[in-house]
């Protein structure tokens, strides 16, 4: 379905989520302390990182989720039939999703904002920056589905090629 290199693409982007999932995770992790402690190397030093518990859980999975689909994407992509125009827009959907769903997560766990109305709706945090993150949501809205569905698609394309011998 995806030409290899597209597949190795995706792997790479996947493993680029993974690293600023790891790279979230440590400010998760002095965010709860409320203080670098890396025991006998740094101990106690204490920072004031804002933003609340579930917002940062949030940044952080969102990478080990998305970097994790980038990888399965990748190699169930192998599967698939699908003409180069849908592979285009397989690749470069699921590329704006991972990242789109990425990244406004972790600049809503930075500026205290949700990210999920227009205008803030009930939460709290700084209205233009909100309404930025929310904007910036929107391609990772429309590229899941989007990728989601090529994929689908492919790969029951070629299950019904296979025929008999499936």
């Amino acid at each position: 379905m995806l030409s290899e290199k597209r597949r190795v693409l995706l792997a790479l982007n996947g493993v680029g989520l993974l690293i600023t999932a790891v790279a979230t995770g440590w400010v998760y992790f002095f965010f709860l302390l409320g203080a670098i402690d890396l025991w006998p190397i740094v101990t106690d030093v204490p920072v004031n990182i804002s933003g609340d518990r579930r917002a940062w859980n949030m940044a952080h999975l969102e990478g080990i989720m998305n970097g994790t689909l980038f990888i399965a994407i990748a190699m169930a992509a192998r599967f698939g039939t699908l003409g180069p125009r849908a592979q285009s827009w397989l690749f470069w959907s699921t590329l704006a999703f991972g990242w789109f769903f990425t990244l406004p997560a972790i600049a809503n766990a930075v500026f205290g904002t949700r990210g999920l109305e227009f205008g803030g709706g009930p939460f709290p945090g700084d209205v233009l920056t909100n309404n930025l993150i929310f904007l910036a949501g929107w391609p990772a809205v429309i590229g899941v589905h989007i990728s989601f569905g090529l994929l689908f698609w492919g790969i029951w394309q070629r299950y019904r090629q296979m025929g008999e011998e499936a």
